[in-house]
């Protein structure tokens, strides 16, 4: 009997607490929505099953010398994860649709709007007595409004690592959920004659081009703003290794074999934070609250920009391709052409999508370089 109540008492079910349960609950949903729904799996799938890890009781493999918390000091505090994920996108990006069509670097500028409008909406929470979220947790929760997953977690790892689980979900999931959100915006703002507007064919861009472009984007970002060198520093890296021709198997394992082995090490690092007393807040719906409004403001800045070009310019810009400012590549890039589909079955702005998508994926770096330099202590 007495061996038979130390099995009890040793077992998880003794030990389970509601807020664990709750949590496990969380991480089978999102484990949910990557196999059934789809949504980031790459992600999700790592996410949810280092949050299930980490609240079974008795497991401690999420504190102490548990590998999860050894993966998340090693990778995520450090900043190196989200730094070689970096690298593998620069890997996988062609610049080319920027260097034709420059004017979409305003684009994708203009989406980070919803990046510093989220940060005082944060501390005007805070004012009011709603929420309580200092500058730095403030600065961290805005990056999500630049629907770049990556860029969040290095931010929150630098200013609010105590948020870091539900910053990543925030951003992971907004970013599956670009083809729900942003039409709905973007049909708003637009009217059907817009989203039926034809752009010109762009430019050829040259090798030498493509080459040029990340050395020189990285002095200038680096000399002006040296908070942005990093992440802006292993982008332009790992697309100067695609673009430069004479080390392929570099950017084959970079692009392929690197960011696959770092995508699982930085889910099962973000899950090892999905613990209940970190998780289960106030503050964790208020993280979710002003990231949707983040996102859905990027979405709406870069499509009012994208029209005032239109009325400005000499050659025509679809307004929709505005919304692709977003940094989430190349989901709203995707989308941005599926909604113009719709309006005009000859008019294909998938590439057209893919300047201001690459820009704002720039621009998100730059944002999260400048919160650093100027909340990070």
């Amino acid at each position: 009997m007495e061996l038979f109540e130390q099995l009890w008492t040793g077992s998880g079910l003794a030990q389970i607490s509601l807020g664990q349960a709750a949590m496990i609950a969380v991480s089978l949903l999102l484990l949910y929505l990557a196999v059934a729904k789809k949504f980031e799996p790459l992600l999700l799938v790592t996410i949810g099953f280092g949050g299930l890890l980490s609240n079974i009781p008795g497991v401690e493999i999420a504190t102490g010398d548990g590998l999860l918390h050894l993966i998340y000091l090693i990778g995520i505090e450090t900043g190196a994860f989200p730094l070689l994920i970096f690298m593998g996108v620069g890997a996988m990006t062609d610049f080319g649709p920027v260097l034709a069509n420059p004017k979409t670097f305003l684009l994708g500028a203009a989406a980070q709007f919803g990046i510093f409008a989220t940060l005082l909406g944060a501390v005007a929470m805070s004012s009011l007595g709603w929420m309580e979220f200092s500058m730095s947790q403030a600065a961290a929760i805005g990056i999500i409004g630049g629907a770049d997953g990556p860029t969040a977690i290095f931010v929150a790892g630098k200013l609010a690592p105590e948020l870091l689980g539900a910053i990543a979900i925030a951003a992971y999931s907004y970013m599956a959920l670009v083809p729900i959100i942003q039409p709905p915006i973007m049909r708003a703002l637009t009217s059907e004659r817009e989203r039926a507007i034809e752009m010109v064919q762009l430019r050829e861009v040259s090798q030498l081009e493509k080459i040029v472009f990340p050395l020189l984007l990285l002095l200038l970002v680096a000399f002006l703003l040296p908070s942005a060198a990093p992440l802006l520093g292993m982008f332009c890296f790992g697309n100067l290794m695609r673009e430069c021709g004479v080390v392929d198997r570099l950017a084959d394992t970079t692009r392929n074999a690197l960011i696959n082995i770092v995508t699982i090490m930085l889910g099962l690092g973000v899950g090892s934070k999905l613990q209940a007393e970190n998780f289960l807040t106030a503050q964790t719906l208020g993280i979710l609250v002003l990231g949707m409004l983040a996102f859905s403001i990027g979405t709406a800045s870069g499509v009012l920009m994208a029209k005032l070009m239109n009325r400005l310019s000499s050659t025509p810009i679809n307004p929709l391709i505005g919304a692709a400012g977003v940094s989430a590549v190349p989901m709203a890039a995707r989308v941005v052409n599926k909604v113009g589909l719709e309006a005009n079955s000859q008019n294909y702005l998938l590439m057209h999508a893919m300047g201001p998508n690459v820009a704002g994926v720039i621009g998100s770096a730059v944002a999260a370089g400048l919160m650093i330099m100027l909340v990070g202590s």
